[in-house]
Formats: structure tokens, C-alpha cells, sequence
């Protein structure tokens, strides 16, 4: 359930961020923008409360949503992505692995200790 509440978590915050972006025509999305994002660290608050660890949780969270956010401001809002930020998003996509399977490694750590 912890993941679920994660990724829950990311789609609001991704959302709230992008209706950021779109309260710049449309200033009725500033509403979307302040439920999105109380929502989001609502959900975060669940995937901790439920055993995620919070350098995993957010670490995941914070990435995800920076990856995301780029992306489909590149689709939603025709916003450029260079062949650096490309890279970048790669990049915090490797690391999101990592810290995952650092985790689950200290994880069996703990368990044979």
C-alpha cells in the first residue's frame, strides 16, 4: 500500500505543478495547484506512515516528479527538452534506481543481522 500511496503522491504533485504552468492563462487552476500539492504531501505522509523510508520515499518522489513534470511540460505546453536535459532526466532516473536497490540491499542487511 506504501507504493500506492507513493505514486499517488508524484501523479498529484506532477499535476499540481503542470496546473501551475496553466493558472498562467487560466487562473482558476490555482485552485487544482493548492489541493494538488496539500494532496500530494498527504499521500507522501501515508506511504511514510505505511514503512516507506523517507530517503526512498522521498527521493523517489522528488525525482519522479521532476522527470514527469518536464516531460509533459514538453507534451501539454510544446515547452523544449535539449539534449542535456534529456540526459539530466536519465540521469535522475538511474538514480531513483539506485537508491531503490541501495534500500533493498540495506533492507536484507538489516534482516540477516
Amino acid at each position: 500500500m506504501r507504493w500506492v500511496f507513493l505514486v499517488a503522491a508524484i501523479i498529484l504533485e506532477v499535476t499540481a505543478s503542470l496546473s501551475l504552468r496553466g493558472a498562467l492563462d487560466a487562473p482558476w487552476l490555482y485552485a487544482v495547484v493548492a489541493v494538488g500539492y496539500t494532496a500530494s504531501f498527504g499521500a507522501l505522509f501515508l506511504s511514510l506512515r505505511r514503512g516507506m523510508p523517507l530517503g526512498v520515499g522521498y527521493g523517489i518522489w522528488g525525482a519522479c516528479g521532476v522527470a514527469l513534470t518536464a516531460i509533459m511540460s514538453w507534451v501539454i505546453f510544446n515547452e523544449p527538452i535539449t539534449l542535456v536535459m534529456g540526459i539530466g532526466i536519465v540521469i535522475v532516473m538511474v538514480g531513483v534506481l539506485l537508491v531503490e536497490l541501495g534500500s533493498q540491499a540495506a533492507s536484507k542487511k538489516r534482516a540477516e543481522a
